[in-house]
Order: structure tokens, then C-alpha cells, then sequence
């Protein structure tokens, strides 16, 4: 079925129809000049004199009518009454025309200035335009107009921008007026008048999109959904103008992540299909709990990836505590029952740490030969490891960024996994992928300890396949968690912590964030420590913990809390994951309102993981929609959402990626519908076509090259 027709051309004002439900008028369309778009024209320079405009201009990123035309408005102000204006106000008004007239200029070289009486129900202003004497005609008593500029003293009103109101349409105002990111030198009203200037430029603007894509989705051509941007009948249209630019940007960042995933799969590894044999023992026998469903499950998804020679890329993320170590344990075990190597890497050394104790404990030392490696090593220690893991001696090992040096070499290096992946850069991710045998990339599994939202997900991670563990192990104690706001609160908190530590319990009290460095942290922490140890909790073991002390400090300060001997941990949040003492029932953390909700989620997951009840304090101020959230909720993949809501995508603290495009009109969580739909066309679309060569996906290919800076039969890089 042929596509309808999206708009019209007209060179004078540029597109006028919206979409494909607007009547057009068959005779005007046919009798038409027939005239296709000219990109070239839109990269003429905008032709504006050295000065504070065009310097202004130019940190915008806006030097050629192209770049104009495409630089959106990021609000929209509805118009004002006379009666509200005050002196000095930048303003839009909608008026009408009183009685107009020129004005002489003394000075020589200057044309007329031009007057109008204007007026609306509230009141009259005497309007002056510059530059344009020719007005007086155009602009006769009764014409209605839509000015923008600044109110003076004594009623009267400096014109900046202006336009008939029969001219935007008569609903003009009910979408406001555009306002543009500005930058000094140059104001939002400056570019809008640029903009109107080179409206007729909007003729030479390509369309990307397939035309059975936008027969199907209902949407406007990308001229006219540029031109609604700018100059709108209403807020409707402006919206779905919004949406369909919106839905452009969505897909073609879908369409550079599915690319990437396809070129990641197009690698080698080996192939891991032998019987389960090691690992069949381990879980009927070794383990000291039975695994729940859901780790059943990617268990078994994992099977599935690794026994295939094109390397896995997945991503297991979950709730606190639901067991996603014992999911990446089982991964690395399937490479040891091959007789290959693993490989865990976290991104700091108390959760390295952690790591093999947990794997100390769950697996006996004879069955896995392991080790940890991080920066602290001992040179001697260090140097017996690395001859062990290149001769194959090591089955395992654990570690920090250490692992991906120069000279560490693995044997037959298969499975890795990386924990806190996005701790990691993309550079640091592929060395580590560098370090299969004779070429061979190992499988990947990557970790997350924090639920990532959906729509996160298929823009950040919509390279990796997913896996979630939603379900706890049995015996997990629930959290009552408060939110401390008042002195006497504050004074009651102290004392319930006091009481679980009188009980034989212990506690941990996670100081400040402080984010300007690790080191005015640590100094934050170092200063509760000695103000806690003489003041309410002076009558207990206090130990401090922090990312600047010494390995061997950290250490003990870590061993003396687990076995008990301190009974109240000081810390930052080196201990938001990877720590694990089940006698821990008690939290208190200080400015909770500077953490977000999901890192203080992963904070509190830190209790609650024994026999006892355990309770979370947050001190933080009265009305926090955040920390209310988190005294309602303990179900850390909604807390995400609620996370995303609030902060929205690209503040969201320890998720958001290095080296991503970040959307210039969607809006995300608010697009997330447009987002599952530029999803699934981005599958079909690649799926038929994954070069982008047919015509009808050229054009859309030389867009994503624009977007993405290479060629579109390149591959996109991560």
C-alpha cells in the first residue's frame, strides 16, 4: 500500500501539513512545483557578522541554518497579560493594534522607529519596533499580533519578536512561545527570530524514517515535526511533534546498541558442553542451601550460553541478597569441570575481598585452586600468583582492576565475571576480554547489585542479554525502615541502635557521602568515628572502615566486625556490597537525602541477613519523597522505577554509562512506550536488513552515521 502523503513544501514559509489525518488540497498540491529537498543549502553559514551573536552562536554549536533549525526550544511560555507585566520583564503578549505611526530618529544613518498603541482586556502599552518602517503598512489598527520583548518604565514595551496572530494561527498562543537553551551573547529571543528568518529552510530537510514506518506509526514528517517544534498551532501539535522526533532519536540509539550486541556475538569462544559433573556435585552436596528457582533458572540460561562458541554476554542483576554470587559461582565453575580458568573482577578491593571469602566458604580450597590479586598484593605473593595462573596451576582468581594489567596472563582463561560492571570502563571491560587463549574471547557474565529500570536497561545494557533475580532465599529477615527527621528522633535513634547492640547484635552507621573525593570522605568518617566512640556509642567496640586506609587496616577493621569482636562498623559505602555479617540488625545513615534511593537500598541490604529482625534509621529531612519511598518499600526493582521518576535517566547515580548519547528530545521514563517501539522496530529492521543497505534504509543509515560519527556498515562502538 503506498504511504499517504506526510506534508507539502511550500518554499516561502517552509511545511505546512502535520500529518497524514490533515486534509490537504489536491488541486494546490498538484499544480504545485514539483521541488526535492537540497541538504546542502542547510549547511550555508548563517551569514551574521563577527561579534557577541555569532561568539554566542557558536558555543551553542549553531553556525549554519542546518544547525539553527535543528537547535529546539527546551520550554514553552504561555503568553502574558499587559496587567502582569512588570519593568524589566522578558515577555510574550497577545494584543491588538490601537494606532501605529514612524518617528523620526535624530541620529544620522537610522530608519524610522515605528509606535503602536496595543491593548488587550487588562490594558494599553505603547509598543516600539526598530529597523522596520515599513510596519506602519503591514500593521494597520485592529490587526492582531503576538509580540515577544522586554517591558520599560512609564508603559512601554521593547519588540524583540513579533508575528500576526492570523500568521501562527488562531490558537497560537495556546502552546506559549518557544524558548531556546541561550548561552551570553546571544538570547533565547535572538534565535528565535534567526529561526523565523530561516524558516524556508525547513524545505531542505531529509527524511530518514522508511515511509511504511511512518505510515504505520503515524507520524509527521520530520520538516513539519521540526516546524511544529518551533512554531506550533497548539500544545497538541507541539507534543506530537515532540513524540515524533523523539521516536527518531529513540530508534537510532536502539539501533546502534542492538549493533554493537551483534557485533560483540560475531567473536569466538569456547564452546563449554561437557556433562555437568563438578558443578552437579556442588550444588547436591557443597552447597549448605538449595538454590531457588530463579537461580535455577539463570543457572540454566547460562548452560545455554556458554555451551555455544559465540561468546556470552549476559547480564544477571537482582535484588539485595538474592544470590547472584551463587549464579556467577556455578558460571565459573563450568569453566573449571572444562579444565579452563575463571576469572571475578570488582571494582574495589573489599569487595574482591568478600568475594573469596564467600567463595572460600562455599567452595573447599582442594576442589578450586583460587587466589586474589589487587593492587595491595605483596610483590613476592603477587609474583607466585601470576606464574600459577599462566601455567594453569590456578583454576581461579579473584581480583581488582589489577587482573587486567600487561603481565598477567591466563592459561585457558573462559568464563569471566565482572562484578559492579558499570564501575568499569569500556576500555578496562575489553582488556579483560583480551586475555582468552589464541584469540578466543572468554564468556562474560556481567553483575549488578542494583535493579536497573526497564528503560535503562534497553538503552544501556540492550547489548547484553538479561537476567533478573527477583526472589530472596528463604530465612531473609524483613527491615522496618524509618525516616529520622527532628532532635528527639534523632535522640531515639541513638538509643533503639544501643539497644540492638545490649541485645549482642551489631550495627553499622554509614557516614556523609561527600562528593567532591574519596578523601573528604574519608575524613568525614574518620571525624564520626572519633566523635561516635566518645559520645552516644562510647560504651561499645567501634571500628572505622573507608576507601583510604591501608589493605592490611581495612583488613582487620573487616575481621574484627565479622567476628565480632567490634560491634559497631563505621563506614562510607565501600560496604554497599559484597558485605555480608548475619549478626548485623541495625543501620544508621547519616544525610541519607544526598544517596539515591537505589544506593540506599543496597546500603540497608546489608542487614537482615540473619535469624533477627532488623531495622534501617535514615536521617534526613521532614517531606523526602525519596527516603518516604524507601520506609514504604523494600522491593528494590520498584524503588528503581521510583528512582528513575524522581531523578530522572541521566542523573541516576551508579548506573548511567561513560560514552553514551544522551537524548536531545525524549524523555525518559515518560517516552518509555515510544522506547519499546523504536525497541522492536530496531529488531525487525536488523533482522532483515542489518547493513542498512536497502533504499528504503539508506537514509536512515547515513543518520545513524551522523549520530554515531562512523559509517553505517561500521560497526557502532560501545
Amino acid at each position: 500500500m503506498s504511504p499517504p502523503v506526510l506534508a507539502v513544501t511550500e518554499p516561502a514559509s517552509g511545511p505546512r501539513a502535520f500529518a497524514a489525518g490533515e486534509p490537504l488540497d489536491r488541486a494546490a498540491l498538484l499544480a504545485a512545483p514539483l521541488r526535492w529537498p537540497c541538504p546542502s543549502r542547510l549547511e550555508r553559514q548563517l551569514g551574521i557578522p563577527a561579534g557577541k551573536l555569532t561568539d554566542g552562536l557558536t558555543t551553542l554549536g549553531v553556525q549554519s541554518v542546518g544547525a539553527l533549525l535543528e537547535h529546539l526550544p527546551r520550554e514553552r511560555r504561555a503568553a502574558r497579560t499587559i496587567s502582569e507585566l512588570g519593568p524589566g520583564e522578558q515577555a510574550t503578549i497577545e494584543v491588538e493594534v490601537r494606532a501605529i505611526s514612524r518617528r523620526p530618529v535624530r541620529r544620522r544613518g537610522m530608519r524610522p522607529l515605528v509606535e503602536a498603541t496595543v491593548f488587550d482586556a487588562t490594558g494599553t502599552l505603547r509598543a516600539t519596533f526598530f529597523n522596520q518602517p515599513w510596519l506602519v503598512e503591514r500593521y494597520p489598527p485592529g490587526t492582531r499580533l503576538l509580540l515577544h520583548g522586554k517591558a520599560a518604565r512609564g508603559g512601554a514595551f521593547n519588540v524583540a519578536y513579533h508575528a500576526l496572530g492570523t500568521e501562527l494561527g488562531a490558537a497560537a498562543t495556546a502552546a506559549g512561545v518557544a524558548h531556546y537553551p541561550a548561552a551570553e551573547g546571544v538570547s533565547s529571543t535572538q534565535i528565535l527570530t534567526l529561526v523565523r528568518e530561516h524558516r524556508a529552510g525547513l524545505a531542505d530537510i531529509v527524511e530518514p524514517l522508511p515511509a511504511a514506518l511512518r505510515a504505520a506509526e503515524d507520524l509527521p514528517a520530520r520538516a513539519a515535526a521540526l516546524d511544529a517544534m518551533h512554531f506550533p498551532r497548539d500544545e497538541h501539535q507541539a507534543e506530537a511533534a515532540r513524540r515524533r522526533l523523539a521516536f527518531e532519536e529513540l530508534l537510532l540509539m536502539q539501533l546502534a546498541v542492538l549493533r554493537r550486541r551483534a557485533l560483540r556475538g560475531s567473536g569466538s569462544a569456547t564452546a563449554l558442553t561437557a556433562p555437568r559433573e563438578l558443578t552437579a556435585r556442588w550444588l547436591a552436596e557443597l552447597l549448605p542451601f538449595e538454590p531457588t528457582a530463579e537461580q535455577h533458572a539463570a543457572m540454566a540460561a547460562i548452560d545455554a550460553d556458554l555451551a555455544h562458541a559465540r561468546p556470552m554476554q549476559r547480564l544477571l542483576m537482582g535484588e539485595v541478597g538474592s544470590g547472584k554470587t551463587v549464579v556467577a559461582l556455578y558460571a565459573l565453575l563450568r569453566a573449571v569441570e572444562h579444565g579452563m580458568q575463571g576469572v571475578l573482577m570488582a571494582p574495589t578491593e573489599t569487595l574482591a575481598e568478600q568475594h573469596f571469602a564467600t567463595l572460600q566458604t562455599l567452595v573447599p580450597a582442594a576442589l578450586l585452586p583460587s587466589a586474589l590479586l589487587s593492587g595491595s598484593t605483596p610483590a613476592r605473593r603477587r609474583a607466585d600468583v601470576l606464574g600459577k595462573l599462566a601455567s594453569g596451576e590456578l583454576s581461579l582468581i579473584v581480583g581488582t582492576h589489577a587482573l587486567i594489567e600487561a603481565d598477567v596472563a591466563f592459561d585457558r582463561l573462559a568464563v569471566a565475571v565482572v562484578d559492579e560492571q558499570h564501575r568499569f570502563g569500556v576500555r578496562q571491560r575489553a582488556a579483560l576480554d583480551r586475555k582468552g587463549p589464541r584469540g578466543l574471547a572468554p564468556h562474560v557474565l556481567h553483575m549488578t547489585a542494583t535493579p536497573i529500570p526497564r528503560t535503562l536497561a534497553l538503552t544501556e545494557y540492550g547489548d547484553l542479554d538479561v537476567t533478573r533475580l527477583r526472589e530472596l532465599p528463604r530465612g531473609r529477615q524483613p527491615i522496618a525502615t524509618h525516616v529520622v527527621t527532628s532532635p528527639a528522633a534523632r535522640a531515639r535513634a541513638y538509643e533503639r541502635v544501643r539497644e540492638e547492640l545490649r541485645a549482642g547484635r551489631q550495627a553499622y552507621i554509614v557516614c556523609p557521602l561527600v562528593e567532591e573525593s574519596e578523601q573528604l570522605q574519608a575524613r568525614a568518617a574518620s571525624a564520626e568515628f572519633e566523635r561516635l566512640r566518645t559520645g552516644e556509642l562510647r560504651d561499645f567496640e567501634v571500628e572505622l572502615l573507608h576507601g583510604q586506609l591501608p589493605a592490611r587496616e581495612k583488613q582487620r577493621a573487616m575481621a574484627r566486625f565479622n567476628e565480632g569482636a567490634a560491634q559497631v562498623l563505621v563506614a562510607t559505602t565501600v560496604i554497599e556490597v559484597g558485605v555480608d555479617v548475619p549478626n548485623a540488625t541495625v543501620m544508621l545513615v547519616e544525610d541519607a537525602e544526598r544517596y539515591g534511593i537505589s544506593q540506599l537500598h543496597q546500603l540497608r541490604g546489608r542487614i537482615g541477613r540473619g535469624e533477627h529482625p532488623s531495622v534501617c534509621l535514615l536521617f534526613g529531612p521532614h517531606g523526602s519523597r525519596r527516603l518516604q519511598a524507601l520506609a514504604e518499600s523494600g522491593d528494590g526493582f520498584q524503588l528503581a522505577e521510583i528512582d528513575l521518576q524522581l531523578r530522572g535517566e541521566g542523573e541516576l547515580a551508579g548506573v548511567r554509562q561513560s560514552g553514551r548519547a544522551e537524548p536531545r528530545v525524549a524523555s525518559l521514563p515518560q517516552d518509555e512506550e515510544l522506547l519499546e517501539r523504536a525497541h522492536d522496530y530496531a529488531l525487525r529492521l536488523l533482522d532483515s536488513d542489518p547493513e542498512l543497505a536497502e533504499p528504503e534504509h539508506v537514509l536512515l543509515g547515513d543518520a545513524l552515521a551522523r549520530a554515531f560519527g562512523v559509517a553505517a556498515s561500521e560497526p557502532i562502538p560501545a
